[in-house]
């Protein structure tokens, strides 16, 4: 007879086959050290009495006894006075199983090339010009425990929701998007994401199929190469200059790409923004065509002093425009929330795809996001975020200001990034290998081509830095520039 149980303690699956040679107790040892070196049961667990184990397995208690004898004098487990037997804390000198590979590539794991540009590790105190990290020195953390506070006394509600999100958040977004961005949009118009980069992926699977053609600006967004390229997408870069997306250099007819990836408002990484006539090409492009723009307005809100132009999603008559948002750039990174706004057959296509695949964001964190937006929380700290991100880049602007004629920074002032082309005597991947090694680390802006780049230089992210910090990380690339001039 085998006797098996899952502890509603250890929440573990034991087996004790009373037919077997081995002794009971041995095989309750056997089970229980393995379970603590693979780390099921973790060091400081608190086990179930030995009286509480035998009731448990249907045993005596002479062998649970004998068993945490046996664990006892090998080490693993250990008693605590008046508290109960506990694994042991320190279990580094204990050799644990690693989890179990297979012993070669196995078939179904198909060789691929590598979708992402490895990144170093950046050790804490290091100062890091890595682009899309915004500033928590002035986030409102007042208003976010007190809107934290209130969730907690809302009882959620006992159901899964609706894939495309939580209404009430998706018609705050709507109304923001009204009267930010002018975009005549409603509730149902808008599916709240895991961010941006999930949006781009949901639409990708919502429209095409592998070997489809897509178009991306030229240096672009990484993560919207990556996506496209895993889905088997066949990729066409197209340039990008002070105007923007070079619309001329899109294809028609047969050979017009299915879709294109634009950044209007801000490009990434360059930070020029498309001109008034290339979006209305853009869209006459994609009416001609029928083809699909994907807008990302990934930092569109932090425009210092240029006055905004009209978002494309605003000005398609057509229905040719998906637009995408992101909380993670306003807010942080790990909030994980962004929206899209289609039209009903995409929109419709995606929210079938959520329902299968993710469903919907977690309910507390959209509850708090639309009372944020409902009372004016998230705009106010988007103007206080303007003028503190204008002013970091008008330190930078003013720090490299000496060295314009090796190293200029480029585009609009806006946004939490900017690049700065370097001379072509000039190695920007020399120079930031050096950084580097003095703790200041930077992306060179070959990172985000896919073809052959045609601008050399590097992109500095300094949303998250303070001004010391971006100080002495300029100061650090100005030195080897000098070096090298």
């Amino acid at each position: 007879m085998t006797t098996s149980h899952v502890s509603h303690i250890l929440e573990l699956p034991l087996f004790l086959d009373h037919n077997a040679n081995e002794p009971l107790h041995r095989q309750l040892v056997t089970q229980l050290r393995e379970a603590i070196l693979q780390g099921s049961i973790s060091a400081g667990t608190r086990l179930p009495s030995t009286r509480s184990l035998a009731l448990l397995l249907h045993v005596s208690r002479t062998v649970t006894i004998a068993a945490y004898d046996e664990l006892f004098a090998e080490g693993y487990i250990e008693g605590r006075h008046g508290s109960g037997t506990y694994v042991v804390e320190d279990l580094s000198l204990l050799k644990r199983s690693p989890f179990p590979s297979p012993a070669g590539p196995p078939r179904w794991l198909r060789s691929v090339e590598p979708l992402l540009i490895p990144r170093p590790v950046v050790p804490r105190e290091a100062i890091n010009f890595r682009p899309g990290t915004p500033d928590m020195q002035f986030f409102p953390e007042r208003t976010w425990r007190e809107l934290w506070r209130q969730v907690g006394y809302t009882v959620p509600p006992n159901t899964y929701g609706e894939p495309a999100g939580l209404l009430e958040l998706r018609t705050e977004v709507a109304a923001y998007l009204g009267r930010a961005r002018g975009i005549a949009c409603q509730a149902e118009d808008i599916i709240i994401t895991s961010g941006a980069t999930q949006a781009v992926n949901l639409i990708v699977q919502a429209t095409l199929v592998p070997g489809d053609t897509v178009a991306l600006e030229e240096p672009g967004y990484p993560l919207a190469r990556f996506a496209f390229r895993a889905s088997g997408l066949h990729i066409v870069p197209i340039p990008v200059d002070d105007d923007g997306l070079d619309v001329s250099q899109l294809a028609n007819g047969e050979a017009a790409p299915y879709l294109v990836y634009v950044t209007p408002s801000h490009q990434y990484l360059l930070g020029s923004r498309l001109s008034s006539v290339r979006r209305v090409a853009l869209l006459q492009w994609a009416e001609a065509n029928d083809s699909l723009v994907i807008e990302d307005d990934y930092d569109g809100e932090f425009r210092f002093h240029a006055s905004p132009l009209p978002a494309l999603a605003s000005m398609d008559r057509a229905g040719r425009v998906v637009y995408i948002g992101t909380f993670s750039k306003v807010l942080m990174p790990g909030l994980r929330v962004g929206y899209l706004v289609a039209t009903a057959p995409l929109r419709e296509r995606i929210a079938r795809l959520k329902r299968m695949f993710d469903y919907h964001v977690t309910w507390p964190t959209q509850y708090m996001l639309a009372a944020m937006l409902r009372d004016g929380h998230l705009e106010r700290h988007i103007r206080r975020m303007r003028l503190h991100y204008a002013e970091k880049r008008r330190q930078l602007a003013e720090i490299f200001a000496p060295v314009a004629s090796w190293a200029h920074l480029c585009g609009l002032e806006a946004g939490m990034h900017v690049s700065l082309e370097l001379h072509p005597a000039l190695d920007a991947y020399e120079i930031a290998r050096e950084a580097s090694a003095r703790d200041v680390y930077v992306p060179t802006l070959d990172e985000y081509y896919t073809g052959t780049p045609d601008r050399n230089g590097l992109l500095l992210g300094y949303g998250g830095l303070d001004a010391q910090q971006i100080y002495t990380g300029a100061q650090t690339l100005i030195e080897l520039i000098k070096d090298r001039t």
